[in-house]
């Protein structure tokens, strides 16, 4: 299922997306993927960042939106119209040793492991296990990371009820599970349940009208309503769900795509077409609005600078947003214009952060915007082949040993090194039900 990597033209100065990426001591090891799937064509691509060279690409069955793991060692490319899951191994992986990380560096490689199902979409993952909704069914198929890796794993699967466009998230020895409408369930799910084991609800309903978007930062998980968020936290190892209601001070909108940040907690989300929320909730104003000089395209955080954002606006421009400062503190026009006029499917950029650089995906040009972080500058190009869509970047930077750590290491814990966690959202737009 592999095809030949792919013809490369770099131009500008392609040592800025390995800037600070040398080794730093002879004992240490600094490496960045790209997992870049096409818009139309099914095949994944993956780079080498740091190097600005193509690793492999890997043929799937169909059009992908691309998630990452937390620990950086899975790519998952959920194909809804293609009803599979496919599993990839990034060829990263760290092992904390407290005072510092162990690196272990591999091929890029398809594991073997497919999830399928009717029309998958949401895909979460929470502490290891990863649960893949499929709308069609309502139902959800959860596995753990590792087997997935592994190349063998034993589903577990959850019944929402009824065909919807829904979420479950595996929590612990619970599930958080999306309530269908009552009297439409072609419309947007109306709370969480949070349910046992056994199946059995556990509490009464965290009510949520259109529920759509979700996503975790620290130790909170957030699901987006047309009310506000549900905050979810855990309480005695209990799931404990509580709304917090837009302000007052807000605009009439709502949020439907959300992501978490890393490092600081909080949650970045869509409001309305031109602008963004950032969301605090131990903050008592809570809620801070942004706006945008245009239509949002896409946005995610930076995993490594903490306190900044990247959102990218259909003039072509991407934004540093100051997360502290609640503002956009830098712009950089990157492409020619990407109009959110036309269908929500449309190729249009989306945003990763892959060491010392953000990139951007260009896809009606066939090339990947590379920008200096920290300079907010642009840098380099790296022309990938068709029209590159959802992005991904995984990696990091550790101590290389001679010996094997690899084998009887248990991955279900969290890595807390210099790991993206952003996640392709094609299907979280503001579109109606």
């Amino acid at each position: 299922m592999g095809r030949k990597p792919l013809s490369l033209t770099i131009s500008l100065l392609v040592a800025g997306l390995a800037s600070g990426s040398a080794q730093a001591h002879d004992d240490e090891a600094t490496a960045w993927r790209l997992f870049i799937a096409d818009h139309s064509e099914p095949v994944v691509h993956v780079f080498d960042a740091v190097e600005g060279k193509p690793l492999a690409s890997f043929d799937i069955h169909g059009p992908a939106s691309l998630y990452r793991s937390h620990n950086g060692e899975a790519v998952f490319a959920v194909q809804g119209s293609s009803d599979v899951v496919t599993a990839m191994a990034t060829g990263i992986a760290f092992h904390d040793h407290g005072d510092h990380a162990d690196i272990e560096i591999g091929e890029p490689r398809l594991t073997g492991t497919e999830i399928e199902g009717e029309y998958p979409v949401h895909f979460v993952e929470h502490q290891g296990h990863w649960a893949a909704f499929f709308d069609k069914e309502g139902v959800a198929r959860i596995f753990r990371e590792r087997d997935a890796l592994a190349g063998s794993v034993e589903i577990r699967e959850v019944d929402a009820g009824v065909p919807h466009h829904g979420v479950v998230v595996p929590y612990g020895d619970y599930d958080l599970v999306s309530e269908p409408h009552p009297e439409d369930p072609s419309n947007l799910p109306i709370g969480i349940r949070v349910q046992d084991r056994d199946g059995n609800q556990v509490g009464d309903l965290a009510e949520c009208p259109d529920l759509h978007g979700e996503a975790a930062t620290g130790n909170l998980m957030a699901f987006a309503c047309a009310t506000g968020l549900l905050i979810v936290r855990s309480s005695e190892g209990e799931p404990a769900i509580e709304h917090l209601p837009y302000a007052d001070t807000l605009p009439e909108g709502k949020a439907t795509t959300l992501v978490g940040g890393r490092g600081l907690q909080y949650f970045l989300g869509n409001y309305g077409p031109s602008s963004v929320v950032l969301i605090d909730p131990s903050e008592e104003e809570a809620f801070r609005l942004i706006q945008l000089p245009t239509r949002r395209v896409h946005f995610a955080v930076d995993p490594i600078r903490a306190r900044y954002a990247y959102v990218f606006t259909e003039d072509g421009q991407l934004h540093q947003l100051d997360v502290l400062g609640g503002e956009i503190t830098q712009s950089l026009r990157l492409t020619g214009p990407y109009s959110m006029d036309g269908h929500w499917r449309d190729p249009r950029p989306r945003v990763t952060v892959a060491g010392e650089s953000v990139v951007v995906t260009d896809p009606l040009e066939g090339k990947l915007h590379l920008v200096d972080a920290a300079s907010f500058e642009k840098t380099g190009e790296l022309e990938v082949e068709d029209t590159p869509f959802s992005i991904v970047a995984v990696g990091g930077t550790g101590v290389v040993h001679d010996h094997d750590h690899g084998h009887g290491h248990d991955h279900d814990h969290d890595h807390d090194h210099d790991h993206d966690h952003d996640h392709d959202h094609d299907h979280d737009h503001d579109h109606s039900h």
